[in-house]
């Protein structure tokens, strides 16, 4: 009875369209499918974004929870901070070893939290905001673990040089774990100011999900930033271990400013904007014109985001001193663009930025963020940048970081992605401790410091587990590329390498939607 109302229903009251239109609907259907498989992006943006956020899975240290999606990884590091009587338990190594650098993993988490707040809406549309969120929050949940009083910082778990003789798993690791902590007597200005503006961007990230959390970190980052400014020193002066590899070069003025910066836009409180102005020539801020943007040297990430606040009321009155930053945010930018008279970043003769031979694609992804967030500065305000080389748009800037993200994801001429895991072709001997030796979930069995050398680190093998998402060194100023393990120069991936390109990715899939949709609709307008 039911099925012949419903098949009544169907004939007498028209619910089904004539027959016309149902061929109109099947029409459509197949064009678009047409259009979709013939307009198909060189690059999957989308995948790149998924992937990206899975090295930071990776990366972990401390115990795993238990939706951890890289499943060749497990607990480990456990007893960090333990000699010192202090839980100093989770965080990120940095690369493919297993210290804990507070300086690297502060940035990494800085820049995973401006990228979250840019590119927001793009990062939810793509379904990876959850992640990103866990990625952020896995960094600073150490933070706090390692601001233990309000002038101390624990800037490091673990000695470079003793790790460095180890080739283990960090499941394995039998290398020393001392930790090392800045303090009133021994002071890092910029190890605390850059971890204040981790943990500043990151209260902005979780102001409407985890109220309690923001604040949370707010308060820590305030803290932080009044020890750093008020016990002022470079943190390799205090922890001298960390000289050979993170040395600070630049000093700490810029962290001071980048700190300042990074709480004005979390608190709105006007002091740290008067910091911003006051120290601005002392500091360097609006003296420096810089070509670089690294964990080491932040003026040109401040000097972009202090440009933006000519567009303010409020800041007329600092007009030329926020001039003068902006003058040296674009200075940066044409410099990347090779518009400046004088000092250009280096290319390669297939166009990638080339700053210098170890890791230069960190140079390559911090530059790719920040040149698409000036070009969506610029597109907002409806304005222009004019460098030397002549007037440029939003659009150029634009194309010209998504050329250095697709040379990134395989438009180069080896035809490899340099970030792992995607495509077809990608490095298999990342130089990387954990993914170089046979997973601790599928074999339990001790592997010792010189075992991993003997038996992992020295064969030609591909690495038993693909370290999904990692942006590694990448290749010299010819374009060239040797996937070796013990070429760490180019084989070996850092944390602060992919966290810029999280939003980038996010960004870039939403501007080619956008693009897909527009020309289907020009299409379809012009075929009726």
């Amino acid at each position: 009875m039911e099925k012949n109302n419903r098949k009544q229903k169907d004939h007498v009251g028209g619910s089904k369209p004539p027959r016309f239109v149902q061929h109109g609907y099947l029409f459509l259907f197949f064009f678009f499918t047409l259009f979709i498989t013939t307009q198909s992006k060189a690059f999957d943006y989308a995948d790149a974004l998924s992937k990206s956020l899975l090295y930071f899975e990776a990366q972990r240290s401390g115990r795993l929870p238990y939706n951890q999606r890289v499943t060749w990884r497990d607990h480990s590091g456990l007893t960090d901070g333990l000699e010192q009587g202090v839980d100093l338990v989770g965080g990120y190594y940095d690369a493919g070893d297993h210290v804990k650098f507070g300086l690297p993993m502060a940035f990494t988490v800085t820049m995973l939290s401006w990228g979250a707040i840019e590119f927001w809406q793009q990062i939810a549309d793509a379904g990876e905001l959850e992640h990103t969120m866990e990625a952020i929050k896995w960094g600073t949940d150490y933070f706090i673990k390692a601001h233990t009083g309000p002038n101390v910082l624990w800037a490091e778990v673990g000695d470079g040089d003793t790790d460095h003789y180890c080739w283990q798993r960090p499941e394995d690791m039998t290398t020393s774990r001392q930790a090392f902590k800045i303090d009133e007597k021994n002071p890092g200005s910029d190890l605390a100011g850059e971890t204040a503006a981790a943990m500043a961007a990151a209260s902005i990230v979780f102001r409407n999900t985890n109220p309690h959390y923001s604040h949370l970190l707010l308060h820590h980052a305030q803290q932080l930033f009044e020890f750093g400014d008020r016990y002022r020193g470079k943190y390799d002066g205090s922890v001298g271990v960390v000289k050979s590899y993170y040395a600070s070069v630049s000093g700490y003025m810029d962290e001071l400013l980048w700190a300042a910066m990074w709480l004005y836009k979390a608190t709105d409180n006007e002091e740290y904007f008067e910091y911003l102005i006051s120290n601005a020539h002392t500091f360097g801020g609006i003296g420096w014109a810089i070509t670089e943007f690294t964990w080491d040297v932040k003026y040109a990430g401040l000097q972009i985001l202090a440009s933006k606040f000519l567009m303010e009321e409020k800041h007329k009155k600092h007009a030329d001193i926020l001039e003068k930053y902006r003058s040296k945010a674009e200075y940066y930018i044409c410099s990347c663009l090779n518009k400046n008279n004088g000092s250009n970043v280096n290319q390669t003769p297939s166009g990638l930025l080339y700053v210098r031979q170890w890791n230069n694609m960190q140079y390559v992804s911090t530059a790719s963020f920040l040149l698409t967030v000036y070009s969506d500065f610029l597109q907002n305000k409806n304005q222009h940048l004019t460098c030397h080389g002549g007037i440029v748009g939003h659009e150029e800037i634009l194309n010209f970081a998504k050329s250095q993200v697709d040379y990134i994801l395989g438009l180069n001429p080896l035809n490899m992605s340099y970030l792992v895991g995607y495509g077809s072709k990608y490095p298999n001997r990342v130089h990387h401790r954990g993914a170089s030796i046979v997973s601790y979930r599928e074999n339990k069995g001790f592997i010792g410091c010189t075992q991993g050398y003997d038996d992992w680190y020295n064969t030609q093998k591909p690495n038993p587990n693909i370290l999904v998402g990692a942006l590694v060194g990448g290749p010299d100023l010819q374009d060239n590329f040797d996937d070796q393990r013990n070429n760490y120069m180019q084989t070996e991936a850092c944390t602060y390498n992919t966290a810029p390109l999280v939003g980038v990715f996010a960004k870039l899939l939403h501007t080619e939607n956008k693009k897909l949709v527009h020309d289907f609709d020009s299409i379809l307008v012009s075929s009726i």
